[in-house]
Parts: structure tokens; C-alpha cells; sequence
């Protein structure tokens, strides 16, 4: 293979044809953010922020609630124009200075209930589209000139956590997510400062907060699921959508972890296979895989925790033509969907294979080759395929 994820991603992300444009704007814009911002990573501490506004009014938040998309039959191109109706400001602050003028609009606007007006003026003209392995696509993005926005309704759940500025973030996020907040909004209110202990609060690049998010959540059930009885059989699960397939194995044992991804024939003849994985006591390094495997790993245990049991996890995903990044939640919301379909149930850890075999594209014994979890499952159990 030669090079990793990253720099594969981002030899994709280059080659892609551009029929992905938005349409022409001027350095002044009028509409309604979904509500979204967005935080970057560039000169951290000192990043660039800004809102993420459409040049329409109304309810905009399909624009920017990836809950929304796979559950409703949205395709990879409806996703795409809805990201790429975006249009980002950006302008120059430090992760602290959350007493900026422009820093408390945006906490409103991630604070908010529904979507929220405003005015935007440019420097210039915006320009440009983004795509990303972390973070869903955007539009032409500019420095900002003035930013206003109209009185927005707060969501109560997510003010109560403004104003306690005694509780975790951590303690925050779980308990938003238990109250029904969506993923997607509790990670905008995360990366704006507005939650945590009051002096500890501070702006945190989107694609960090996302998996900040993902992390906690994860760590969360598996706190609850260590204390559930042991799966009894093997189940597998799968789900197709947005040029990809999942299929995820639960096996009868403490909870272990691994995931595999293939991206074949999306430049060319490539059959490129990423993977990680970790034992029953976590993993203490940032994932070689990047923010997916955190994704992937929140939403198999929030499963794991609905159906009170604890497991193993083996996710194997493939992507295939056409394929685009699409960010992490592509992964997360497509797990959910694996997780809530109904489960084949098979006795022996052969039979589970041998069926997950006939549903890839590329042979098994390619991510066996790339695995340590799985190819120690099969050496302990004397397993072939």
C-alpha cells in the first residue's frame, strides 16, 4: 500500500471531478443558518471561526442535521447540494477569547432551537468548496466583514448547561444526549465554549469536537456495558448506503474491538484496506484511522447498552465507486442503521465468516491479513476460511 489513510483520502479528495460547485454569490448574504458554525485547526490557538449560513430563509436545518439524511432516502448528491448551499465565514480568534462579539453570535447560533436568521458581509466574494475525511462538505467560504443574527430561541436543555458552569463537559454531553439532544447539536454547543467548569471553557475546532463527542459518549456505554451479561451467540448486522456497506459481527465475548475499511476501485484498481483496533482495555493513542473509529465505536455500544449485553465488535466496511467523503458522521449514522436492523445469528465463529465472506466484494482473507483482533480470534479457535 505504501501510505496511509490520510494521505489516500486526500489523494481522492484532489482527484475529484469538480461538478461540485455552488452557486454564484456576492459579499453580501441574507438567510438562515441551519443553525451551523464552524471552527478550524489552522494556527490553533489562534483559529478561524465562523457561522455557516444558507442565502435562504426558513427552516434550514436539513442543511446541517445529518440524523435527518440516511433515514429519509437522502443520496450521496442530495447530500452534497445540501453542503454545499453553506457558505462559511471565517474570521481570526483565540480559543479563549470567549468574551468576542462575534464568538458569543456564534454560541447563540449553536445554542439555538431552530434556525436563525441573519446578515452576513463579506471581504470579499466567497469562493470555493471544502471536502474532508472528518468534516461534511461545505460551500465558498470568506473572511468576515459584519456578522448579525436575529434574537434566536434558545433549546432549554442546552441553556441549562450555559448556565451551570459547575458541571463536566463530559457529565454535560451525556447527560444532553440521554435528554434526546441530537449528536449534531451537542457537538456545535461543545465547540463554541458552552459547557464545562466555567474557567476550563474554550473554542474547540470542529472536526476535535466531533470526536471529543463521539469519545464520550463511547466511553460512556461502556461503562454501563461491562456490567451486561455476555452475549451467548454470534449476530452480524449490515447496512448499504452512500456507495458503502457495513457489516458489523458481534461476537460472545468482553467487549474488543476492531474495524476495517476498504476503499476499492474509487481512482482506479486500488483495493486499499485501513484498520485499528483495540482490547478489552481501550486504546490509549489517537486512532490511525482517525475520527471514524471513534464514530463506529459510540454507536455499536450505544447499541450494545439497548440490548443489554456485552460483545465484541468486528466492522468490516467497504466503499466502492463513486464513492466521496462525506465526514465521520457517514460512518456513525450508517452503524446506527446496521445496529437496527435485524441481526442473522449464527453458532460458530466459522459460520459468521463464512456468511460475511459471500457479502464482500474483496476476499476475506484480505482483512484477515491486515487484522490483529480477528486473526487472533481464529488462531485461538483454530479457525481457516
Amino acid at each position: 500500500m505504501g501510505f496511509g489513510k490520510g494521505a489516500y483520502l486526500k489523494k481522492l479528495i484532489s482527484s475529484m471531478p469538480l461538478p461540485y460547485r455552488s452557486k454564484p454569490l456576492g459579499s453580501d448574504l441574507d438567510g438562515s443558518s441551519p443553525p451551523s458554525v464552524f471552527i478550524g485547526t489552522a494556527n490553533y490557538p489562534k483559529v478561524f471561526a465562523g457561522p455557516m449560513m444558507a442565502d435562504t430563509f426558513g427552516d434550514t436545518s436539513v442543511l446541517d442535521t445529518p440524523e435527518q439524511w440516511l433515514g429519509s432516502g437522502k443520496s450521496q448528491q442530495d447530500i452534497i447540494g445540501f453542503r454545499l448551499g453553506l457558505v462559511r465565514g471565517t474570521s481570526a480568534v483565540g480559543i479563549s477569547d470567549l468574551d468576542n462579539r462575534m464568538v458569543k453570535k456564534l454560541q447563540e447560533i449553536s445554542l439555538a432551537s431552530d434556525s436563525v436568521s441573519g446578515h452576513v458581509k463579506f471581504k470579499h466574494i466567497p469562493r470555493g468548496v471544502t471536502f474532508d475525511e472528518e468534516t461534511s462538505p461545505y460551500g465558498p467560504s470568506a473572511s468576515l466583514d459584519s456578522f448579525s443574527i436575529d434574537n434566536p430561541r434558545w433549546n432549554p436543555r442546552l441553556e441549562k448547561v450555559y448556565h451551570d458552569t459547575d458541571l463536566l463537559a463530559k457529565d454535560a454531553l451525556v447527560g444532553l444526549y440521554r435528554d434526546g439532544v441530537l449528536f449534531s447539536q451537542l457537538q456545535k454547543a461543545l465547540s463554541t465554549g458552552t459547557m464545562g467548569i466555567g474557567k476550563n471553557r474554550k473554542l474547540v475546532p470542529t472536526k476535535w469536537s466531533i470526536t471529543a463527542a463521539d469519545t464520550t459518549l463511547a466511553d460512556h456505554f461502556l461503562s454501563k456495558v461491562r456490567y451486561h451479561p455476555i452475549l451467548d451467540r454470534y449476530l452480524t448486522f449490515e447496512f448499504s448506503s452512500l456507495n458503502n456497506y457495513y457489516l458489523v459481527l458481534l461476537l460472545p465475548s468482553f467487549w474488543q474491538y476492531e474495524w476495517f475499511e476498504a476503499f476499492i476501485h474509487i481512482l482506479g484498481k486500488e483495493e486499499n484496506i485501513f484498520s485499528d483496533w483495540e482490547g478489552p482495555r481501550g486504546k490509549k493513542e489517537y486512532s490511525s484511522v482517525g475520527g471514524c473509529y471513534y464514530s463506529c465505536k459510540f454507536s455499536i455500544l450505544e447499541a450494545l447498552d439497548r440490548m443489554r449485553v456485552q460483545a465484541g465488535a468486528i466492522v468490516l466496511r467497504e466503499a466502492y465507486e463513486e464513492y466521496v467523503p462525506l465526514g465521520v458522521f457517514n460512518v456513525r449514522e450508517n452503524v446506527r442503521h446496521a445496529m437496527l436492523q435485524k441481526p442473522r445469528e449464527f453458532e460458530s465463529l466459522r459460520s459468521a465468516l463464512t456468511y460475511a465472506s459471500s457479502r464482500l466484494r474483496l476476499p476475506l482473507s484480505r482483512f484477515i491479513d491486515q487484522s490483529h483482533l480477528l486473526k487472533d480470534l481464529l488462531v485461538s479457535r483454530q479457525t481457516t476460511l
